[in-house]
């Protein structure tokens, strides 16, 4: 369905329950206005509904989860079927089954010879495992990230988020051993961006005012940064940081939770420069919906983790749940029996294109750019600066129209638009056509 709208957005059960939620949930997690947000009810494809009864057409896959869309009915059977038998195991004492058809199926994706992998349920989570498993194999504490980099927010894996806004009220807490070097998106930045990674390397990372500096354990890298604004770095720049990485003999992690399985037109955005990486970190489309995340490696990197004794050293209540697993299978399933990572392919590019197309004159749009369903308009004043809060303008403004984008990048400067792939060409069409209209009529007014 394209958009249909019976109240102006938000209708008056949003807003009710707008004000219900201020009163039980801390003032922190959900941004609350006159104008945002709407309350979702229901969501099938690339549409929502809301509970005013307003159909979206949605542009952001609900963070990028719904990379299948909503409710597949092959995904909803696996869930049925699935929590009739079994909802909760005792995923590191008595295993559900599905927990290790899941694990086989993702050891046939990965691309080393034997793998090994940690479940967990988000996407932090993940990271954490991924740390962890540097710090044991390498037995160095020192960490590389990216200026712009977002890996989660717990404390951990915000220790290699950048910033300073999510930082700064916990920086006491956070390990100190982390640098973070400039992330390029041309091939000069490349180079700059290389020369201080060498140098970390070989220097390591300062720990403190009289304080040995750290050996470099782990490089961590998103390969296309999404929440900073889809930074997509030059041709080369991984593959050269995969070689930096491995002759220091430090562990490669990259951060697949947002491009990983089909989103950027490739299962993994690794395959796209033949690098291959220590660990491997997915998420989102991962659980087909539900709560999954994974840290992959090598055998020989993963087994750095001692062989459980009865007492897990990493482990969680709800690792290896049964229905995610489930759901996770039936997206696998889905993903390949579809032809849905080419089908990113396809209509990111069209998307892209057409955007370009449109918006190549306008003033007030600095770049569009991503990859595969992955894309970002970034929006810039008329001095050439960022436009500040410009995406999340373009967010609100939008929802009025019946459309559903996300703000991103630092200064909340970039459109990010992360489409469901079975989103049809009508939708994609009201899509574009809306954006376009509304960042038009935002530079001439």
């Amino acid at each position: 369905m394209v958009p249909s709208l019976v109240a102006r957005p938000p209708g008056p059960r949003s807003r009710a329950l707008a004000e219900r939620l201020r009163l039980v949930e801390s003032r922190n997690v959900t941004y609350l206005s006159a104008d945002f947000p709407v309350f979702w009810e229901e969501a099938k494809g690339a549409n929502v509904r809301d509970v005013d009864g307003n159909v979206y057409v949605d542009f952001t896959g609900a963070f990028g989860v719904s990379f299948a869309g909503h409710g597949h009915v092959r995904i909803q059977r696996a869930l049925v079927e699935q929590s009739e038998r079994l909802v909760h195991g005792m995923g590191d004492v008595h295993p559900p089954a599905p927990k290790v058809e899941l694990l086989e199926r993702l050891s046939a994706l990965a691309p080393w010879e034997e793998t090994r992998t940690v479940l967990s349920s988000s996407g932090s989570e993940a990271m954490e495992a991924a740390l962890k498993t540097a710090e044991l194999s390498t037995g160095r504490s020192g960490i590389i990230a990216f200026e712009g980099a977002y890996h989660g927010l717990t404390l951990g894996s915000l220790a290699v988020t950048s910033r300073p806004d999510f930082r700064d009220p916990f920086r006491a807490r956070l390990h100190q051993g982390v640098s973070f070097a400039p992330y390029p998106q041309t091939g000069e930045e490349a180079r700059v961006a290389l020369a201080e990674v060498q140098r970390l390397l070989s220097d390591g990372v300062p720990v403190g005012e009289g304080l040995p500096n750290e050996p470099v354990g782990a490089v961590v890298v998103e390969p296309v940064q999404g929440r900073s604004g889809v930074r997509v770095p030059p041709p080369g720049f991984l593959a050269r940081l995969a070689e930096l990485t491995r002759a220091d003999g430090s562990l490669l992690i990259f951060d697949e939770i947002f491009t990983g399985l089909g989103r950027t037109g490739v299962v993994f955005e690794y395959e796209r420069e033949g690098v291959l990486p220590d660990l491997v970190c997915i998420g989102k489309a991962l659980g087909g919906g539900l709560p999954l995340s994974a840290c992959l490696g090598s055998r020989e990197v993963m087994d750095a983790w001692p062989e459980s004794g009865g007492e897990a050293l990493h482990t969680s209540t709800f690792l290896g749940h049964p229905v995610s697993c489930a759901t996770a299978l039936a997206f696998l399933d889905v993903l390949e029996e579809e032809q849905l990572v080419a089908r990113a392919l396809d209509l990111g590019e069209r998307i892209a294109d057409r955007l370009d197309e449109e918006l190549s004159t306008v003033a007030g749009v600095k770049q569009i750019r991503g990859r595969g369903l992955l894309i970002g308009i970034e929006l810039c004043s008329q001095d050439g600066g960022p436009a500040v809060g410009g995406g999340a303008h373009v967010a609100e403004a939008a929802l009025g129209r019946g459309l559903l984008v996300l703000p991103a990048g630092d200064q909340g400067e970039v459109v990010e638009i992360a489409p469901p792939a079975v989103t049809s060409d009508a939708q994609v069409d009201f899509g574009i056509m809306c954006l376009v209209e509304i960042i038009r009529e935002g530079v001439n007014g």
